[in-house]
């Protein structure tokens, strides 16, 4: 029996796809002539549990069962990524460096070993009791901690099977604060912040090699969970004051600014310098993984890539978001009491966004519209 591949996971907490795929980072641009960019990918959440949990089981919220900032942890009925790697031979490592991915969501399943140390917020609060997104983004593993625990883990490891290794970057959350120059020219303080990310990135992977594991012979796969508004940095931003003064970066809108994201795969059987520009989506990820390594696909709401690798070319896939949040955003302040869950769905080149209690209901025609600025009502609070 062929010995399976090592499986490295890369997570960009709160990267763009726009500004991922710039051309301005040298460990994203490595792994794009490595493997398959899919330039097209959209997320399930702008939230990072959420997001995630999606991630690692194929599934779409509500049938993964977070659906909030903190309110709910993983379905226990719901198997993980990790647990069927772990199953099949697999040790499996984590690093996460944010609270959004605490043990307490659950997605640590599966997981032999799972570092999600962070610190305190500055005022000496714990940052999972702190519902504020801007606020919790002061809790942080830096991106070079995160390598260091990774590779002290991939050292610990006695050789006898492969690894899946998920290590997690935070770094491009607000604040905008890049502790360092990495040398790359970029446009902002969030650039900065990912051109930081992207720097240790490339670190990460010359340690793995330097180890002796063959990148080539490894599946990696790159996302980032969601994106961030930047509110006039980016043509296509909407927060504060472009009419939506209680989006902080992300959480409360379903524009693209937030849910296209950027998506890399490479390894084994995985073509080279690939593009593809079908839609796809991350709840696609997981059936991906498990085809490509050649398990029994699990229940899913998405669909293996693999049929991209070809010729690059395939249909477009419907693609399902949703956000919570604003539910806990109203709760949390008086200043927003009228906030509503929100549904999109993005197919075919437009994309459909409403309130969960059907009361407003926005069409955006992303051909004639990419920047999402000109909405057709379809229905509004006088209709219903």
């Amino acid at each position: 029996m062929t010995a399976q591949p090592n499986v490295l996971f890369i997570s960009l907490d709160t990267v763009r796809a726009d500004v991922a795929y710039s051309g301005k980072y040298p460990g994203v641009e490595r792994l794009r002539a490595s493997g398959v960019s899919f330039t097209q990918a959209i997320s399930s959440c702008p939230l990072t549990p959420v997001s995630h949990a999606t991630v690692f089981t194929g599934l779409q919220p509500p049938r993964h069962g977070v659906r909030h900032l903190f309110r709910e942890a993983l379905d226990k009925r719901v198997p993980t990524l990790a647990e069927r790697l772990s199953a099949v031979g697999y040790t499996t490592g984590a690093v996460v460096s944010c609270p959004g991915l605490n043990q307490w969501y659950g997605i640590d399943r599966g997981f032999d070993f799972y570092d999600d140390e962070i610190p305190l917020l500055p005022d000496g609060r714990d940052p999972l009791s702190v519902g504020d997104v801007k606020l919790r983004g002061l809790a942080l593993k830096r991106a070079p901690l995160v390598v260091e625990r990774a590779t002290e883990w991939l050292r610990s490891l006695d050789g006898a099977g492969p690894f899946f290794l998920f290590a997690h970057f935070f770094d491009a959350h607000w604040p905008y604060e890049p502790p360092e120059d990495v040398g790359v020219e970029v446009a902002n303080p969030y650039e900065g912040e990912i051109a930081y990310t992207d720097h240790y990135v490339q670190l990460l992977l010359r340690r793995i090699a330097e180890l002796g594991h063959d990148l080539a012979s490894t599946l990696v796969v790159c996302f980032s969970d969601h994106g961030e508004d930047l509110a006039g940095w980016y043509p296509n931003d909407h927060a504060g004051d472009l009419g939506h003064p209680y989006e902080e970066g992300h959480g409360c809108l379903l524009f693209d600014a937030t849910q296209h994201v950027p998506l890399v795969i490479s390894g084994p059987g995985v073509p080279a310098g690939m593009s593809v520009d079908s839609q796809v989506r991350l709840v696609d990820i997981m059936p991906t993984v498990l085809d490509q390594l050649g398990l029994d696909p699990l229940p899913s709401d998405g669909a293996s890539l693999t049929e991209f690798f070809a010729s690059g070319n395939g249909p477009s896939r419907e693609a399902y978001s949703e956000t919570y949040f604003p539910q806990e955003r109203a709760a949390a302040s008086d200043d927003y009491p009228d906030l509503k869950a929100l549904h999109a769905v993005r197919a075919d080149g437009r994309k459909v966004i409403w309130e969960a209690d059907g009361r407003q209901v926005w069409a955006y025609d992303l051909a004639a519209d990419p920047d999402e600025l000109d909405g057709r009502v379809l229905v509004s609070d006088e209709d219903a």
